[in-house]
C-alpha cells in the first residue's frame, strides 16, 4: 500500500471544501492527511477549522510581499517546510505563478464552480445565469499557468433551474464540490492520475 500523502491547503474563505477533505481523510477514504492550511486572509474561518482539527494554521498576508512571485516563494517555503506532496486550492483567491507551480509538478489542484472550459474566472455562477446556460456544475483540475485552464480531473453537472438565483445555484454546486473534490484527492493519493496532453487518465484500481 502506498504511504499516505501530505496535503497542504490554500484557502481564503470559510473552508467548506477544506472540511470535506479533512473529513474524508479522517474517515480513511483518502490515504493522506492535511498537514497545513495557509490563508491570505487573517480571519478566514478555514484557519479556525484547521486549529480545531489540530492542523497548523498559517496566515500569510500577501500585502506583506512585493508581488505575486515573492508571495509564492513564501508559500513554497511554508509548504515545503511541511513536506507537502499535494497542494489543494480551496477557494484561494489569488492568481499563482510558476514559482509555486514548478516545485509541485502536476500536484496542485483547484476546484472551480462551473463546467470548464465554460465560465472561467470570477463569478462563474453569475456568468452561467446571464448566459442562459441550462446546465452548470463544478470542475476539479490540475493548475497550470492559465486561469482555470489546467487538465480536468473530475466534473459534476448541476441543472440550472427556472428562476434560479446566483445564491441558490451556488449552493447546489457547492454540494457537488464537497463530493468530487475529496474523490479527486483520493485518486491522487492512490497514484491513479496521469496527465497525457490535456487529458487526465484515471488508472483502474
Amino acid at each position: 500500500m502506498k504511504s499516505e500523502i501530505k496535503i497542504g491547503v490554500l484557502v481564503s474563505g470559510g473552508g467548506t471544501n477544506l472540511q470535506s477533505i479533512m473529513d474524508a481523510c479522517a474517515a480513511g477514504e483518502i490515504n493522506g492527511r492535511v498537514v497545513c492550511v495557509i490563508s491570505n486572509v487573517a480571519d478566514a474561518f478555514a484557519l479556525e477549522r484547521a486549529r480545531q482539527a489540530g492542523i497548523p494554521a498559517i496566515f500569510l498576508n500577501h500585502r506583506d510581499y512585493a508581488g505575486r512571485r515573492s508571495y509564492d516563494e513564501a508559500l513554497v517555503e511554508a509548504l515545503k517546510g511541511h513536506e507537502v506532496d499535494l497542494v489543494v486550492m480551496a477557494g484561494f483567491m489569488r492568481i499563482i505563478t510558476e514559482v509555486l507551480l514548478d516545485p509541485f509538478p502536476q500536484a496542485v489542484m483547484n476546484i472551480h464552480p462551473s463546467l470548464l472550459p465554460a465560465f472561467p474566472g470570477l463569478y462563474p455562477q453569475r456568468q452561467a445565469l446571464e448566459y442562459g446556460a441550462k446546465v452548470s456544475g463544478c470542475t476539479v483540475h490540475f493548475v497550470d499557468a492559465g486561469t482555470d485552464t489546467g487538465p480536468i480531473i473530475a466534473q459534476a453537472a448541476v441543472p440550472v433551474l427556472e428562476n434560479d438565483t446566483e445564491e441558490a445555484l451556488s449552493a447546489r454546486i457547492l454540494m457537488e464540490e464537497h463530493r468530487i473534490y475529496p474523490e479527486a484527492v483520493k485518486l491522487f493519493a492512490q497514484g491513479r492520475l496521469t496527465v497525457e496532453g490535456r487529458r487526465v487518465v484515471v488508472a483502474p484500481e
